[in-house]
């Protein structure tokens, strides 16, 4: 028996609650089973229970054995002594506060159909464990559920700009910019384009950012694509000007073996992405701060719809020409970005700076993307659950990573539904 399915029976109270008796013989009454804890201490706050018609209020420990209470110390631990009921699966051992008092124990049975359901869910080797019954729940509660989610993605998200700003001495424009850096490298190359970016400050870009050449020459050189020089005249010009600016400005580059180009579009080439970010740059050095004034998903795509050099829009990599196009960021990549990095941003934002308008707004953006098109959307859409939007998308890749492949069916709305889905 796992004692997360005795808190989920606990905490939703799925027990039969006529007859419930202490190991003593004592009556068992439950008022209110008190809120689950998700940090140390004991796993029920202020519950209420009236046992042999004495009202007691405090906490709730939950064990699969008694002998748990020992193993784990609670007896020498002063944080259990306002445990006033501990339930167990077995009762193999009496339990006492530090002051030598036992503690009331209540023996609780799973029913035997939720047992039996966990275990099916559990055991499951499907994509989803609970795919067979997605059809059988309401659309309501799949819609509110990914609300939810969509909160706890935002919350993982803003505590990811957190980090960079603790990195970047709390520095919005040097921590946005390391972040749009990694989205342009999209899932291919996104290390080697953070990498570049944490070698490279914004300080140093910003010095230049009336000069498109000289951009690309400190994006490209550190990038590591100026070490070889090809017989090509406009990267020998890139060179010698990255060499330049390495020496004044003290620059390492990166070793070119970390950037991957093997099955990639040309588009995706990191040649071309590196063009554009410098395209980008050359527009704003600061680019959260017109974000930040920017109000519609309209007015951000602008921003980002920006055209390579002359030099680029004839070729893929150095040396190698190609059609002409202006090899301008698609409509996809814009909204990688504004999903991956500018939208996350917003809503850290609006909450460092308590501002619940910006914070909506952002949700609102999201909800005015289109859906993103990867194999675990298209999975779900198979399975009969419908993506309107990227506020859609992105609830369903929080939910299959954080339950679904981890198992934690007892801690998702659909999951519970599906445990107690005749009850």
């Amino acid at each position: 028996m796992k004692e997360s399915v005795l808190h989920h029976v606990w905490q939703y109270r799925l027990f039969a609650a006529n007859g419930l008796t202490t190991t003593g013989g004592e009556t068992v009454e439950v008022i209110d089973p008190g809120k689950l804890n998700t940090d140390a201490g004991p796993d029920f706050f202020n519950a209420k229970l009236k046992i042999d018609n004495t009202l007691w209020v405090g906490n709730i420990e939950i064990h699969n054995l008694s002998s748990d209470w020992v193993r784990h110390n609670h007896q020498r631990d002063k944080a259990y002594d306002n445990v006033i009921l501990h339930i167990v699966s077995k009762a193999d051992a009496e339990v006492r506060r530090t002051n030598g008092e036992f503690i009331p124990q209540l023996e609780m049975k799973v029913p035997d159909d939720i047992q039996e359901r966990y275990d099916e869910l559990i055991s499951a080797r499907k994509w989803v464990a609970c795919e067979d019954k997605l059809q059988l729940l309401p659309a309501v509660l799949i819609s509110s559920w990914k609300s939810a989610l969509l909160t706890e993605r935002f919350e993982r998200k803003t505590a990811a700009v957190e980090s960079l700003l603790s990195q970047s001495q709390n520095h919005w424009e040097e921590a946005f910019y390391i972040s749009l850096a990694r989205s342009f490298g999209f899932s291919t190359n996104s290390q080697a384009f953070e990498t570049m970016a944490k070698s490279l400050p914004l300080s140093v870009l910003a010095r230049h950012k009336d000069n498109v050449f000289q951009l690309e020459a400190l994006l490209m050189g550190q990038a590591g694509f100026l070490e070889k020089v090809e017989q090509d005249e406009y990267q020998l010009r890139l060179h010698k000007e990255y060499r330049f600016l390495q020496v004044k400005y003290g620059l390492k580059p990166m070793e070119i073996s970390q950037w991957k180009l093997l099955r990639l579009r040309p588009d995706n080439f990191p040649t071309i992405r590196l063009a554009q970010f410098a395209s980008l740059i050359f527009r704003s050095s600061k680019l959260f701060s017109v974000i930040l004034e920017t109000h519609s998903g309209k007015e951000l795509r602008k921003l980002f719809d920006t055209r390579v050099t002359e030099y680029w829009q004839k070729h893929y990599l150095f040396g190698r020409k190609s059609s002409v196009s202006t090899k301008k960021m698609g409509e996809k990549s814009i909204d990688i970005l504004l999903i991956n990095t500018v939208i996350p941003f917003l809503f850290a934002w609006g909450k460092k700076k308590n501002d619940q308008h910006r914070m909506e707004e952002a949700i609102r953006l999201l909800e005015e993307i289109k859906p993103e098109n990867n194999a675990i959307i298209h999975r779900w859409k198979e399975r009969g659950v419908t993506c309107q939007s990227a506020f859609d998308s992105q609830a369903l890749l929080q939910l299959k990573k954080n339950y679904c492949e981890e198992k934690k069916c007892l801690q998702c709305r659909i999951g519970h539904k599906v445990l107690t889905i005749n009850k």
